[in-house]
C-alpha cells in the first residue's frame, strides 16, 4: 500500500471515529498531544488500525511514535513487513 492510501485512510479515521480536527493532523505535530488518547482509545485505535489495514500495533510500537510521519512510517512498515 502506498504511503498517501495511507496517510489518507489513518486521517479520515482519526477525524470521523476518533473525533480529532483534521486541521492539527500534520506530518510534525505531536501525535500523543493532538490525539489525547487515554488508553482505552489505544485499543480502539489498534482495532482499526487492524481493519483497516491488516496489521498489528502493540505497545512497543507506540513507544517510539512522536509525530504523525513516525505513525505513518511504523504502519507503512507493518504492512511491509506483512507482505514480505
Amino acid at each position: 500500500m502506498e504511503r498517501k492510501k495511507i496517510i489518507a485512510t489513518v486521517n479520515d479515521f482519526l477525524v470521523n471515529e476518533f473525533e480529532v480536527d483534521s486541521d492539527e493532523i500534520s506530518n510534525e505535530a505531536n501525535f500523543k498531544k493532538t490525539l489525547g488518547l487515554d488508553s482505552l482509545d489505544y485499543i480502539d485505535l489498534v482495532v482499526v488500525i487492524e481493519s483497516n489495514f491488516g496489521v498489528k500495533l502493540g505497545e512497543a510500537d507506540f513507544k517510539n511514535i512522536v509525530t504523525f510521519d513516525d505513525f505513518y512510517s511504523k504502519i507503512e512498515h507493518k504492512i511491509a513487513e506483512k507482505n514480505a
